[in-house]
């Protein structure tokens, strides 16, 4: 049977990982100069504590002997399929590759390392549904298959309301670095054609009109009752709700889930980002 190992950027912990049969590493957030495994050496109101202190923080890939323990369990009757988040938007992916090609021939043809090319939300949907899978007998290339439809078919957008701290992780577009992050202006993002930045869709005065270019973006690119949507807040809750709240009203038949963002994605998106995805619901699609 397939094995699914990941790291933290699928919304999981190593704990709860290991109690569905998922193996997980942790990604590592660097604080001055000192290192953390996310989750399991730091959390969201520790992370809070260093940024209201103005410690420099960067994120990294998980630590490389931790990944090559996950690999070597791979074998023929149990090969891996190791799901990181977007290649574009941390070392993670190209680490993981790095460490397969490390490992012995007779272990690294049954391993497999897939991008998810999002974050946050469709990278746990992504876990989630290969897992689902893997315990159903589909093959490696069965659960890639779906997986790339469900990349194909998703909808990403980024709601940072400390657009500084976006604009610092240099992970948005030339021309959203010159937007003046003091106007206290909420930017909606969405990725560029190559997931390689985020680019702006509009620039709007609050968060509820900014909900609301969301909500218009997804009528306008298909968005229905087939989807799953999910939004993710850092320190932020209220505003996820009320996002919610009113894509509830929008697609009261889609399936919704909030998340609370990971102290990495939080460095990477900033405090107050609300992040809201939709990816095509599996038990409403006939994707396998």
């Amino acid at each position: 049977m397939v094995k699914i190992t990941t790291d933290t950027t699928s919304m999981y912990t190593v704990s709860e990982g290991k109690a569905m049969g998922i193996d997980l590493v942790p990604m590592t957030l660097i604080a001055g100069d000192k290192s953390y495994r996310e989750i399991e050496e730091i959390n969201v109101d520790e992370l809070k504590e260093l940024i209201e202190a103005g410690v420099k923080l960067t994120t990294s890939q998980p630590a490389v002997g931790e990944v090559m323990n996950l690999f070597e369990e791979a074998s023929e009757e149990s090969p891996i399929l190791h799901i990181t988040m977007g290649a574009n938007f941390s070392g993670a992916y190209s680490s993981a590759c790095a460490v397969k090609e490390m490992m012995d021939d007779d272990v690294k043809e049954f391993i497999t390392v897939y991008e998810s090319g999002t974050v946050c939300g469709i990278n746990w949907a992504m876990v989630n549904i290969a897992k689902d899978m893997a315990d159903k007998g589909f093959s490696v290339e069965e659960i890639v298959k779906v997986l790339d439809h469900i990349k194909a078919n998703d909808r990403n957008n980024m709601l940072p309301q400390d657009f500084a701290m976006v604009q610092r992780g240099g992970r948005v577009s030339e021309e959203e670095r010159k937007l003046d992050p003091s106007l206290n202006i909420v930017p909606v993002l969405a990725f560029n054609e190559d997931r390689s930045r985020f680019v702006a869709l509009g620039v709007m005065p609050s968060l509820k009109p900014a909900i609301e270019r969301v909500i218009e973006e997804f009528k306008n690119t298909g968005v229905d009752d087939k989807y799953f949507i999910t939004i993710a807040q850092s320190y932020c809750m209220e505003d996820a709700e009320m996002a919610k709240a009113m894509l509830d009203e929008a697609f009261p038949d889609c399936s919704k889930k909030i998340f609370t963002l990971t102290p990495v994605f939080t460095v990477q998106s900033g405090t107050r980002c609300v992040s809201i995805q939709a990816f095509l619901d599996p038990a409403k699609n006939n994707l396998y």
